[in-house]
């Protein structure tokens, strides 16, 4: 299986199959996770971080659209680290 088909999930409507690697930024895991919309991407990443002993999960989507599928990885990557800089813990609030 190719990076690309192991990164971005080769079919699926998600991007990035489960299992995958997430990103650390800050003390929070973002899995990127952009959402296949006909012949274009929306913008989407999962956002999780451990706070008290409890998993708190947060799934990001955006309205924005793009027709290639390594941007929107790019960008919802991007787009997760900003809204964690801004939001903190009030990601999951």
């Amino acid at each position: 299986m190719s990076l690309f088909s192991k990164l971005f999930g080769g079919g699926a409507s998600k991007s990035e199959p489960k299992g995958a690697e997430p990103e650390d930024h800050a003390g929070f895991l973002i899995y990127v996770e952009p959402i296949r919309e006909g012949g274009s991407y929306r913008i989407g990443a999962r956002i999780e971080k451990f706070i008290d002993g409890e998993l708190k999960s947060h799934m990001m989507i955006r309205a924005d659209t793009v027709a290639s599928q390594e941007e929107a990885a790019q960008i919802s990557l991007q787009k997760a680290k900003s809204f964690i800089d801004q939001m903190g813990d009030g990601v999951f609030g």
